[in-house]
């Protein structure tokens, strides 16, 4: 075998088409795109456009609720956090924060926190300093003798700072 003779397999790839070269080539003349008007041009953006009328996307109403303030949190069931004991990613003396399932390739990453779910079967005793957990999970978790705090998030953090201000300006008033 030689450079030379590398080639690719028979059909695995195919010619382009080259438009506009004479009437001959089959695509000559308006090139594949029709005659006259905007379509027949380059450039051309009317994705929604409807001659004018309004829109479809435009007409059907919104729908729904988007929170913008939505926590979105880490879902990991025990019986995966189990499986990470197992394998050594884990050390079950250190209590099991965000960033140490992150490390142990548990979660991919922190986002807003982690919530623990009770799916799966846990053998280890593990201290956990999560956002949340299900009753479930706790109820495993504290069976084998184990322990889950729960952490404020930023949310909670910043409405109570909010809420002990209210209530400084409250008081300040209330001596004025």
């Amino acid at each position: 075998m030689r450079l030379n003779g590398l080639k690719d397999n028979e059909g695995s790839s195919k010619k382009r088409m080259r438009v506009g070269r004479g009437i001959g080539s089959g695509k000559g003349k308006t090139g594949g795109r029709g005659v006259k008007g905007q379509k027949a041009r380059t450039g051309v953006a009317i994705k929604g456009f409807e001659g004018g009328q309004m829109p479809l996307h435009r007409r059907l109403p919104k729908r729904g609720f988007h929170n913008l303030f939505r926590l979105d949190f880490n879902e990991v069931n025990i019986g995966r956090i189990q499986t990470a004991v197992d394998a050594g990613f884990l050390d079950v003396k250190k209590p099991v924060t965000a960033d140490t399932l992150v490390a142990a390739g548990v979660c991919a990453r922190a986002r807003d926190g982690v919530r623990i779910l009770g799916s799966g079967e846990l053998k280890a005793v593990v201290h956990f300093e999560v956002v949340g957990a299900s009753k479930t999970a706790v109820a495993a978790i504290e069976k084998l003798g184990g322990s889950v705090k729960i952490l404020e998030t930023k949310a909670d953090a910043a409405q109570r700072t909010a809420n002990e201000q209210k209530a400084d300006a409250k008081a300040a008033k209330a001596k004025a």
